[in-house]
């Protein structure tokens, strides 16, 4: 689509958005954003080398960690070279087929980030409550399996997104509300009939929401159990299996619905807090993950220094 059009009105492409008020600090504001994404990128693909190379880590669990690093992954180099243009360049013009490909490719890396969230807690679950048939259920043609279903699954639920956005009629206003493109501030922009595009997005909101919701109730039984162990040390050994992830969780889903809650209910607040959490939201968690489980996965980090030699 390289025009958009309605009542006459051509509109050739879209407008991004930096942080309105500090125009004048934009290419300042670029330099951290620069750096977040290169030591994000560095930090996922150190564990998928560590993991890919290491044979006494090719298990269940860092299966399930490499998925993440390949989300974070995707979520840095799909949002990043808009973030950058916008910021270091001023450069905020993007053509509608671009626009509609990172709208795609940030909600689908989005879901499959979560999707692999869940099912992590799910390795947690059987480690700690059936630690006995944990590597009878958790075979590697089936970690293979869940892999592919969860792809499948990411794919799948983003995939009407952009088709339904293009279908859509456009008029005079072209101004994003981001510094990326996003499904739900893309449609808005339509002055045609957009509900289909509204409940469906609502629908695959809802979907990432079950899985926190099944994230919690795994976590449920996961305490329970712990509760029943006798020995406090065992009790604390056991729950630190899951710092890790927890931390991965928190980092992913508070930022997720602090920007809910501000787009429903800080309409009349200031728009640069809404823009930055955005921009937070899309930078923290591929930046974070990987510092989380390098400090707190023993396996992890000793596998990384000793890449660098270091013991």
């Amino acid at each position: 689509m390289h025009i958009i059009n309605s009542s006459n009105t051509e509109i050739p492409t879209f407008f991004l958005i930096g942080i309105p008020g500090l125009e004048h600090a934009h290419v300042w504001i670029s330099i951290p954003i620069c750096i977040m994404s290169l030591v994000a990128m560095l930090g996922n693909c150190g564990i998928l080398f560590v993991i890919r190379t290491e044979p006494s880590l090719h298990a269940p669990m860092y299966y399930f960690l490499s998925m993440l690093a390949i989300s974070d992954l995707g979520l840095s180099l799909s949002s990043l070279p808009t973030m950058l243009r916008t910021f270091a360049f001023n450069a905020t013009r993007i053509s509608p087929n671009a626009c509609f490909a990172q709208e795609f490719l940030i909600h689908g890396f989005m879901v499959m980030e979560s999707s692999v969230l869940l099912v992590m807690s799910f390795d947690r679950f059987l480690a700690i409550c059936n630690p006995l048939r944990y590597s009878s259920i958790l075979t590697n043609a089936r970690v293979a399996k869940l892999c592919l279903v969860f792809f499948l699954k990411s794919l799948l639920l983003v995939l009407p997104f952009p088709f339904a956005l293009k279908s859509l009629t456009y008029c005079k206003k072209h101004l994003l509300s981001h510094s990326y493109c996003l499904h739900q501030d893309v449609m808005n922009l339509a002055c045609s009939d957009n509900t289909i595009d509204f409940f469906y997005g609502f629908f695959v909101a809802l979907c990432m929401m079950l899985d926190s919701v099944f994230i919690a109730v795994s976590y449920v039984f996961i305490l329970k159990t712990v509760m029943g162990i006798g020995s406090h040390k065992e009790r604390l050994k056991a729950l630190n299996t899951c710092v890790s992830h927890i931390c991965a969780v928190l980092i992913f889903y508070v930022p997720i619905t602090a920007l809910a809650f501000m787009h429903r209910f800080g309409k009349h607040k200031s728009q640069s807090a809404t823009i930055l959490a955005a921009d937070i939201f899309l930078l923290v968690p591929p930046l974070m993950n990987p510092i989380v489980y390098c400090v707190k996965t023993r396996q992890i980090r000793e596998k990384i220094l000793g890449k660098f030699g270091i013991k």
